[in-house]
């Protein structure tokens, strides 16, 4: 079953039992799904017909629910074909047709996204961390932390934001909270000494993971990507197949700024996949099309709440369900 077909299936009513991860999409995705409606209906109360004006201003409230310029003009431009071809003008069908067209984009533009995490098949598997201050990096790490030790596995965290002493001591303080040990040198230390020690005792000590949390001063790109590739340098040396994964991390309260940040951070190193936090505090939930259909990234991980359990694996097909619950109307039956 395809996204929309899955969508309309469960919105129809035929599905009454929602699945643990849905119903943790669902209450996520509350506040942008509830401003995504908001929008529409403004939009529909604004116009009495579907003409070039209507058009105009369903890319104004698109691009305001932060779907990203490119796919707000690019979803006005199909619709106006297809109400031409299809007669539309009833406005439920009509708003139907901007949600289908919507998560038809954004299916088509995933068809080859892998939004799994990978890990080494053999040794040490290392992630690592990327992301300016105060977007939930080093948050997500110790949740991460305390997710692979309850799988069993042994994991160590490396602090190699050596730029500011509280970096360092939030990580620790998250390896206190979770019981995992933490490398660390003083403040001002070389990043890539950090992450040498790191790696050296993760490969001597048998660990199965190593979560390395990094600087994120974009203000100094070119300092920013010698940092960052001397770092995966001294990783590689060490374990040739890794970093296993280079993780984005970006706030999504901050809608349109977390894209921008993302194609700077693509600049300055190989980011393999997105760290959406915060998703459940925003309305600008609709990054995420952004994100796959502007960027091509894939996002990996999401925050849906402050609990350890609430970062949760990316599912794209409950992220959708989350989003646009509630807004599809189902066809009605013909007597």
């Amino acid at each position: 079953m395809g996204f929309f077909d899955k969508i309309k299936h469960v919105f129809s009513g035929q599905e009454e039992v929602q699945t643990v991860e849905e119903k943790k999409y669902e209450k996520g995705l509350e506040k942008s799904r509830k401003t995504f409606g908001d929008k529409l209906n403004e939009l529909f109360a604004n116009f009495r017909s579907v003409d070039e004006e209507f058009f105009e201003e369903l890319e104004e409230k698109l691009i305001e629910a932060d779907v990203g310029f490119e796919t707000a003009v690019k979803i006005s431009e199909e619709l106006q074909e297809e109400v031409k071809l299809r007669n539309v003008k009833d406005k439920k069908d009509v708003s139907n047709a901007i949600i289908e067209k919507l998560v038809s984009l954004y299916e088509a533009e995933g068809t080859t996204e892998d939004n799994s995490l990978h890990f080494s098949q053999e040794g040490t598997t290392v992630f690592l961390f990327v992301g300016v201050n105060g977007v939930g990096k080093t948050t997500t790490i110790g949740k991460l932390a305390h997710r692979y030790q309850k799988e069993g596995k042994k994991v160590l965290l490396a602090a190699a934001d050596t730029f500011r002493a509280g970096a360092i001591e939030q990580l620790v303080e998250w390896g206190r909270r979770v019981n995992v040990e933490v490398v660390r040198k003083p403040e001002r230390s070389d990043p890539a000494a950090v992450v040498f020690d790191a790696v050296q005792k993760a490969k001597n000590k048998n660990y199965d993971i190593l979560l390395v949390d990094t600087a994120g001063r974009l203000q100094n790109k070119v300092n920013l990507m010698n940092e960052l590739g001397k770092i995966a340098r001294v990783i590689t040396r060490e374990l040739p197949n890794a970093p296993q994964e280079v993780l984005l991390a970006l706030d999504a309260t901050t809608g349109q700024n977390a894209l921008t940040q993302a194609k700077q951070f693509k600049d300055v190193t190989n980011v393999t996949g997105i760290v959406l936090t915060k998703l459940d505090g925003t309305a600008k939930g609709g990054i995420v099309l952004a994100i796959r259909n502007e960027l091509h990234l894939p996002v990996k991980l999401v925050g849906l709440g402050e609990k350890m359990d609430d970062l949760r694996d990316f599912e794209p097909v409950e992220f959708v369900y989350g989003l646009f619950n509630g807004l599809v109307e189902a066809p009605k039956e013909e007597n």
